[in-house]
């Protein structure tokens, strides 16, 4: 059987009985493979590699090392929140690695979606060998694989091209190192959620809204540059603040912004002012693999508009992504 095809009769994970089973499921799979060895987990704080490292943790305990790596593509205060809760907070083996001048250079000038991809996947694996080498008994490589990254990752038989890859899947490189540990690649992210809440995880984190593994490298299009890359991160942190006061964290599954590389002409300060524009895109779904747009209400719109116009550096328009998936993905990248 291919162990990346999930099977037909597999039931759906939708209860803390059958979340429980998996998990003790799990559990017996990760120590057989593992032994008595160290595994090295990508932590980026997002839902699946938190539940991947509550269950290394209930599996094989301090054989885990967790690892942060601030590419310079997070959201704004993102890495400083990680480091909190996981090594402050829930005492975590926990290494952070601040790789942001290391990422940002390999990217520079780059401005095709998949090679973006595959250079930051390849550097997240070159930043683990290195870190493997200073530590003794590595031989695993955990990540929060899940089975829609695989689903729109692998060409169907078919022939039909992939959708995009994912740096866990499609940017791997041939002569990776270690043997890799995915409890949750078979799951849907709702699956994935319900296991989470099984393990004891808290409420905020496990619905926690999702972020790509290539983080803000897929939100600003195009070749990245810093000061749109700024301007991306602080107009994330106001949707994200505003969605907080009106209510609708909770209510939308995904909702971000994006930045393209494209200029328009506005005005500011009674001159001409040349700037990008910020598009809000918030979708809700329950598997990843469609997605429906969430409406918000006028008055939110108008006031995110009104602080992203005066606060954000470098932006003039703000726009509204309506598109449902299919015929849109989730991110524009």
């Amino acid at each position: 059987m291919d162990n990346n095809r999930r099977p037909e009769n597999m039931a759906r994970i939708n209860t803390k009985e059958l979340a429980d089973a998996f998990i003790e499921e799990q559990i017996a799979a990760v120590k057989a493979q593992v032994g008595d060895k160290k595994v090295l987990l990508a932590l980026s704080g997002g839902v699946d590699s938190s539940v991947v490292a509550a269950l290394l943790i209930k599996a094989i305990g301090k054989q885990l090392i967790c690892v942060h790596v601030n590419h310079g593509l997070m959201r704004k205060d993102e890495s400083e929140n990680v480091v909190k809760i996981f090594k402050d907070e829930l005492d975590a083996n926990l290494i952070y690695i601040d790789a942001t001048e290391r990422f940002l250079s390999l990217l520079e000038n780059v401005s095709d979606p998949e090679s973006k991809r595959k250079i930051i996947g390849a550097e997240f694996i070159n930043v683990f060998a290195d870190e493997a080498r200073k530590l003794e008994g590595v031989s695993f490589l955990a990540q929060g694989t899940i089975y829609p990254d695989i689903l729109e990752s692998i060409k169907a038989a078919e022939g039909k091209k992939a959708v995009k890859s994912h740096h866990n899947v499609g940017g791997l490189p041939a002569d990776l190192k270690f043997e890799l540990v995915e409890p949750l690649k078979l799951l849907f992210k709702d699956e994935v959620r319900v296991v989470g809440e099984a393990l004891g995880l808290p409420h905020a984190m496990v619905y926690r809204q999702p972020f790509p593994g290539p983080g803000l490298g897929v939100r600003c299009l195009g070749a990245i540059t810093r000061d749109r890359l700024e301007a991306l991160r602080e107009a994330d942190a106001i949707l994200r603040d505003e969605f907080d006061k009106n209510g609708l964290a909770e209510k939308v599954w995904q909702y971000f912004v994006v930045v393209p590389d494209i200029k328009s002409v506005g005005v500011k300060d009674d001159s001409r002012y040349e700037g990008w524009p910020a598009i809000i895109r918030a979708v809700n779904t329950v598997d990843a693999m469609t997605a429906t747009i969430e409406e918000i209400p006028y008055p939110v719109l108008h006031k995110i508009t009104a602080r992203i116009t005066a606060e954000v550096e470098g932006v003039n328009r703000v726009l509204l992504d309506l598109t449902p998936k299919p015929c849109g993905t989730i991110e524009w990248e």
